[in-house]
């Protein structure tokens, strides 16, 4: 008769398969255990989170979709397509947020902008929107930006009003540059340095470096003209006028000369109109009706 041996080894194997078996499903207990955990201190609904990941996941194609069609040699294509995807996942031009207006006219830039609304965030072309609004007058730079998922952030930075530029049939707002802004009323220009004289507005860096060397005086100067694309002719608030020679150094010269006569004689507010200091070292006077008096001084004698 055949013995039959039965091995303990099977046995063996089937007890530590079973213990195995049995750690693992403690090990994913504990896992799942502690991942509820976590999740729950999260201040995420678990539909957010799933929303979060889908938006992750489709620009992650939309991106592998682009590199893959660059490659292949069809950029535009391939724009398409990241286009449509970001689109369909919330990223287009929903708001236009605009900040660093003060003097200017808000409604200008939102013009300029809102041409974009609805548009995918990719086919949306930053720099092209900021060249379109430096060409408003009063724009000295601008910078745009995305905020995903659907806004464009549009900052301005101003120019300020420096001075008032008289022309033949209005009045003009400039700034230190020269760059006319836009017209302004008398009654609002009343206030500021208004200049004058064809191609004056190229010299107003220049006339504000004159007005600087004589601090003092600076403040009483209402006006300025610009002679002959060669020299000025400062008006004060007191309406007297004074000539200046050409030459910045020449008229600087001069202009911190009469500065300082005008310290020592008070020549301001006095009965003088005119003062000429074109022929420097000298300065001419002209009083109002002083001529006639002369005149018939010499007449009666």
């Amino acid at each position: 008769m055949a013995t039959i041996k039965r091995s303990a080894k099977g046995v063996r194997r089937a007890a530590q398969a079973s213990n195995r078996a049995s750690k693992a499903r403690n090990a994913r207990a504990r896992t799942s255990g502690f991942i509820d955990k976590a999740m729950a201190l999260l201040p995420f609904t678990e539909d957010q989170l799933h929303k979060f990941f889908m938006v992750l996941i489709i620009t992650a194609a939309a991106g592998l979709a682009w590199v893959i069609a660059s490659i292949a040699g069809v950029p535009e294509l391939a724009r398409g397509q990241v286009a449509l995807l970001a689109s369909d996942a919330g990223f287009e031009v929903r708001h236009v947020r605009v900040t660093g207006v003060e003097r200017m006219n808000e409604q200008r830039v939102y013009e300029r902008v809102l041409s974009q609304r609805d548009r995918p965030m990719p086919l949306v072309e930053l720099a092209d929107i900021r060249d379109d609004l430096m060409q408003l007058a009063w724009v000295k730079d601008a910078r745009v930006s995305r905020q995903l998922p659907g806004t464009l952030a549009v900052d301005i930075v101003e120019r300020s009003p420096h001075a008032v530029l008289k022309k033949p049939d209005r009045l003009m707002l400039i700034d230190a540059d020269g760059v006319e802004l836009e017209p302004v009323s008398a009654r609002n220009a009343r206030d500021m340095l208004q200049i004058s004289g064809p191609g004056a507005a190229r010299q107003v860096q220049a006339l504000d470096k004159l007005l600087q060397t004589a601090p003092a005086l600076r403040p009483q100067v209402k006006a300025a003209e610009w002679v002959g694309n060669r020299r000025w002719n400062v008006t004060f608030k007191t309406d007297q006028v004074l000539a200046l020679p050409q030459g910045e150094e020449e008229a600087a010269s001069a202009f911190i000369s009469f500065a300082r006569l005008d310290g020592q004689n008070r020549l301001l507010g006095g009965k003088v109109a005119t003062f000429d200091m074109r022929a420097p070292p000298r300065i001419y006077m002209r009083i109002p009706g002083r001529a006639d008096q002369v005149l018939g001084e010499q007449g009666g004698q």
